[in-house]
């Protein structure tokens, strides 16, 4: 299974939440390719220092990450995509209207698997069929009070803490959608 991130340099968020979640998978890790792009990165260059430190917090492994600018082709050849904020998941559907049922933000995607009934995922057997009932039953979760509560601030840029806030954000989201999907591995 293909786990793509979208944020917008491809240097921070989503980056960093393509490490979080290979380290949350642990032993499954080796069952899903996990990459990330950005929709308006400079390929190849090389995590921010900030994010990184972050990664590592976490248990990631930025060192061989490099930018890559998302295309129509890296977005159609997803059987997830998870973005930083609902803009970068709008850019991804227009890039490939195809993938509308399977991309979420990240916090999206972890409110909706979170919000659920125990018995609406019981016959899930894989991550893809995962992936399909989320998208079928998202409009079953109520929505958050502000729709930005669902994106992940960009912390480029900015302090250590906020640095450190957004990776506590999307570590938070990603240990529930990595234990859903180890759960039907």
């Amino acid at each position: 299974m293909r786990i793509l991130f979208v944020c917008s340099g491809n240097i921070c968020r989503s980056p960093l939440g393509a490490q979080v979640l290979t380290a949350r998978l642990g032993a499954d890790a080796p069952a899903f390719v996990v990459e990330s792009a950005g929709t308006i990165a400079d390929d190849g260059a090389r995590m921010d220092g900030a994010a990184a430190e972050q990664s590592v917090r976490l248990g990631g492994d930025p060192s061989s990450h490099r930018s890559r600018y998302l295309t129509e082709q890296i977005v159609a050849s997803a059987d997830l995509v998870l973005t930083a904020e609902r803009s970068h998941r709008s850019a991804a559907v227009s890039l490939s209207p195809r993938a509308t049922k399977r991309a979420f933000t990240i916090k999206q995607f972890a409110r909706v698997i979170a919000g659920l009934e125990p018995g609406d995922l019981a016959d899930v057997t894989s991550p893809q069929e995962l992936v399909e009932r989320v998208a079928r039953l998202r409009g079953t979760v109520p929505p958050p009070a502000d729709p930005a509560d669902d994106d992940v601030d960009d912390p480029y840029r900015r302090s250590t803490e906020t640095h450190q806030r957004v990776a506590d954000e999307i570590d938070e989201a990603l240990t529930g959608i990595a234990n859903a999907l180890r759960a039907v591995v």
